[in-house]
């Protein structure tokens, strides 16, 4: 077995294989989104997806014939959004930036940020930062939608052991939160098939957890109102890992 020496760029190997291994939830997060949005998206024109990934979300929307955009930070994601898009016909323009310091072409009528992208960020201040980006880039009346995890996820899921064993791809993670930070941490042993040969590879990837009152707060100061929240528990039946109080999808609209 190859290894390689050192731990790699966080989100790297993630990036690369994101598509592959982290598709169990899909479907909840995509009943969540008809039915927390709702008639925003059947009426709406044009959106974006904030911290797109690989595109999934972005063009089953441009699918539906809303103007779409994509912005994401990871080079690889952005690649594979695009050809996500071209594969399926799809109208999509894809945008490398930060979800800290972005612009769109045009404001939209919408944006979401799933799969708890804004706990990415490095410290508290960030979120204020993204919230001012997303409010400049939203049509007045315009909707936020996105969701984020707190403590309780990192304290009683991240602890856990998973383990992924595909053909040419296989990990172990295992994490847990660190009081001292704030943030929840994963460690994550990669071991990607290379010819005849398995290279080992290491991420450490962090995610600082939010409270509801600090979304709330930072959202009330970006211009936002109207802001609701639903427990992610019921949108996920079937994954016993999710309990009460470990994700909270949001709804803000822009004044």
């Amino acid at each position: 077995m190859a290894t390689s020496p050192h731990r790699n760029r966080p989100y790297h190997w993630l990036a690369e294989y994101y598509d592959d291994i982290f598709n169990l939830h899909h479907a909840w997060f995509d009943d969540a989104r008809r039915k927390i949005l709702g008639r925003a998206l059947s009426t709406a024109a044009s959106g974006c997806d904030l911290c797109c990934g690989p595109g999934r979300a972005a063009v089953q929307l441009a699918l539906r014939g809303i103007r779409m955009y994509g912005v994401d930070r990871s080079l690889i994601m952005c690649r594979q959004a695009r050809e996500k898009a071209k594969a399926a016909g799809a109208s999509l323009k894809v945008i490398h930036a930060d979800m800290r310091d972005f612009k769109l072409p045009e404001p939209v009528d919408f944006m979401i940020c799933e799969y708890d992208a804004l706990n990415h960020l490095d410290k508290a201040s960030d979120l204020a930062s993204v919230a001012r980006c997303v409010a400049r880039s939203l049509k007045p009346g315009g909707y936020f939608y996105f969701d984020v995890n707190h403590t309780r996820a990192f304290t009683e899921v991240w602890g856990n052991t998973w383990m992924v064993d595909l053909p040419d791809v296989a990990l172990i993670m295992h994490g847990g939160f660190k009081e001292e930070t704030g943030k929840g941490f994963i460690d994550v042993h990669w071991f990607v098939r290379n010819g005849k040969l398995w290279q080992r590879h290491f991420e450490y990837i962090e995610q600082v957890a939010w409270t509801g009152r600090e979304v709330r707060d930072h959202l009330a100061a970006s211009g936002f109102g109207a802001v609701r929240a639903w427990d992610a528990t019921p949108f996920f039946e079937g994954d016993s890992h999710i309990t009460p109080g470990c994700r909270t999808f949001f709804r803000a609209r822009r004044l």
